[in-house]
């Protein structure tokens, strides 16, 4: 295998790009491959053992532990180390590479799934080059497929498989090149044990049971910040795609629910009060009947927060007023709105209150700050339109 049969990887791997020279010369530096499973990290490791003049050790992060490293380093000429899944070892693990990278001893090339500036010491991920590998396309796999088929290291041409079976595979693959060749490595057993010489569309389809998302931590934050984001910026249908990915990846239906919550009060807000309970009641009904009939209220949920009105105005305005109270002298509470249920209270000056319901309009004019403020202003989207205009009258009076 050479670098031009690592797929989809263009942007670190084609021809000029920084990774692909050293490779090339032979002048390999620390670095680490990070990415979705079977997109060609460990593939790319191997390649540069094969061209590297350097000693090549490979260790796996799960199993290896500290008398794993020492060994690993104990070689008197120059080493390259290459470490899959390293995000699995702990600081005193990582800690332990540092000095062998500084003097120079061992070259590493770490392989992970997590994301590095998350799962690796700030120590050794400021001494080594991180490189993103990109999940694969579905023409990505497609190519892959065919050239294992064609390949004598493959199938060698003995078989071939229909353009829907083709299509069918890479598209159930989930960007995971090594899912993929399973999947092609399952079909043609079964058409190997029937004679057939090619792969349709139903020998793949046993051979598929269900599409397995890629879904760590990174993607976990990844999707639910689209998934907000995509109900922020008023996107139904993105929104329900997202939530779709969740629910079929895993995630934990309430952790959902609670983020639709959110989103209700601080990005909807009053422009629409009932987005609130809406996504309360979801939160409730999925608590109550659980999944899989609890996806329907979050479905609903997330598509009536994603399409109501939009304003932030109350959580700027919460905002406004903790800056107030942490950076600004305190306020003290008014004499007139100061507790007046105990006996003694109007001794200490406690009264002049006026009771708003006592008053037409249910309103009066008085003071609920010393130094008045305007923390909240409403938007001019939706129920914040009447809001704003009752505002304005009230807050004009008190001006008077």
């Amino acid at each position: 295998m050479d670098l031009s049969e690592i797929a989809g990887q263009g942007h670190i791997l084609s021809e000029g790009r920084a990774l692909r020279n050293i490779i090339e010369g032979d002048k390999i530096v620390s670095i680490i491959l990070y990415g979705p499973p079977g997109v060609g990290k460990t593939a790319l490791a191997h390649i540069i053992a094969r061209r590297t003049r350097s000693e090549f050790i490979e260790i796996n992060a799960v199993t290896a532990g500290i008398k794993d490293i020492r060994e690993a380093v104990s070689s008197p000429s120059k080493t390259i180390v290459f470490v899959d899944e390293i995000h699995r070892f702990n600081k005193v693990q990582q800690d332990a590479l540092l000095p062998h990278i500084e003097s120079g001893r061992i070259v590493l090339i770490g392989a992970s799934t997590q994301n590095p500036s998350f799962a690796l010491t700030p120590a050794l991920a400021s001494r080594t080059m991180i490189f993103r590998f990109n999940p694969l396309s579905t023409e990505d796999i497609k190519a892959i497929l065919i050239r294992a088929l064609a390949d004598k290291r493959g199938y060698g041409g003995d078989l071939s498989l229909s353009a829907e079976a083709l299509e069918y595979a890479a598209s159930m693959a989930g960007a995971d090149a090594r899912r993929a060749l399973n999947i092609l490595e399952l079909a043609s057993l079964s058409a190997r044990h029937t004679g057939a010489a090619t792969i349709d569309l139903k020998t793949i389809k046993d051979a598929v049971y269900d599409k397995t998302l890629y879904y760590d931590e990174n993607e976990h934050y990844d999707t639910i910040s689209a998934f907000i984001k995509s109900m922020r910026g008023s996107d139904p249908d993105a929104s329900v795609y997202w939530l779709a990915k969740m629910l079929e990846s895993g995630e934990d239906p309430l952790f959902i629910a609670r983020r639709i919550i959110i989103c209700a009060s601080e990005d909807v807000g009053n422009a629409d009060p009932h987005a609130l309970g809406v996504a309360v009641s979801a939160y409730l009904s999925v608590e109550r009947i659980g999944l899989p009939e609890g996806r329907i209220p979050l479905s609903q949920a997330a598509i009536y927060v994603a399409q109501a009105p939009k304003s932030n105005a109350c959580y700027m305005a919460l905002e406004a007023a903790l800056a107030a109270v942490q950076k600004e002298e305190t306020q003290p509470v008014p004499p007139h709105l100061r507790d007046s249920s105990y006996a003694g209270a109007k001794k200490l000056g406690v009264t002049g209150y006026k009771y708003p319901h006592d008053y037409p309009g249910h309103f009066v004019q008085q003071e609920y700050l010393i130094n008045p403020r305007v923390f909240y202003e409403p938007s001019s989207q939706g129920f914040e339109i009447e809001i704003k205009n009752r505002l304005q009258q009230r807050r004009h009076k008190r001006n008077e």
